[in-house]
């Protein structure tokens, strides 16, 4: 009797980590859900932002709204603490102050490289060919996955993608730096279907405004 009881035990077993594994798709199926999700022209969001800077011990925070179209395209405004906008063409990049009236302006890959400010929502197919994706632990809202840069020349060490399980949105990117500094990105109100104007991710400087380039700094 014991024997069977035992054996019953091992099958119950078996067929819940059975159940367990299928619940959690590979990475691929859930790298095919986010592109399905993020394949029109562009999106936009609210966003809140944590920066760490952990020698420091400093944590300061930031919100605003984000517009991306595809490829490469991308509106961060700033509201929360000070008034900023970035923007970027995907070649070009304007990061304007207006409190301090200045703009500053340098090269958009060098910025967004190595996945630094989540550049690979403004087309997350390159997800593929820009890292090493491997799964991280799921959480009972989100699908993890960790992103390793196939390049080791922007200082990211990895980034982390949540990713909500009934809608394959990535509602929280994750990046850490080799010194321990993180940047959490928590989004909310996402809304597809868009299609901005290009005209939306040029900047045209002000008169009056100082004008500083990016590589000087």
């Amino acid at each position: 009797m014991k024997r069977f009881v035992t054996l019953a035990l091992i099958f119950v077993a078996l067929a819940l980590a059975a159940g367990v594994s299928a619940a959690e798709p590979s990475v691929d199926d859930i790298l095919a859900g986010v592109e399905a999700r993020y394949k029109g022209p562009g999106f936009s969001a609210r966003f809140f932002q944590e920066s760490t800077l952990k020698a420091m011990d400093i944590t300061d925070t930031a919100e605003g709204t984000i517009l991306i179209k595809r490829p490469g395209m991308m509106r961060w405004e700033y509201e929360r603490p000070d008034p900023q906008l970035i923007v970027t063409n995907g070649e070009m990049l304007w990061i304007y102050r207006p409190q301090d009236r200045q703009v500053m302006i340098g090269d958009a890959p060098e910025y967004f490289g190595g996945g630094k400010g989540a550049g690979f929502l403004s087309d997350v197919k390159s997800v593929r060919k820009d890292f090493i994706v491997v799964p991280g632990p799921p959480t009972d809202a989100h699908h993890v996955l960790k992103l390793i840069p196939r390049q080791d020349r922007y200082n990211v060490d990895a980034i982390w993608l949540y990713i909500s399980r009934d809608r394959f949105e990535i509602e929280q990117v994750l990046t850490e730096n080799r010194f321990g500094d993180e940047t959490r990105l928590t989004f909310s109100d996402l809304t597809f279907g868009l299609n901005p104007d290009d005209s939306l991710f040029r900047f045209e400087v002000p008169p009056g405004t100082d004008v500083l380039q990016l590589n000087e700094q």
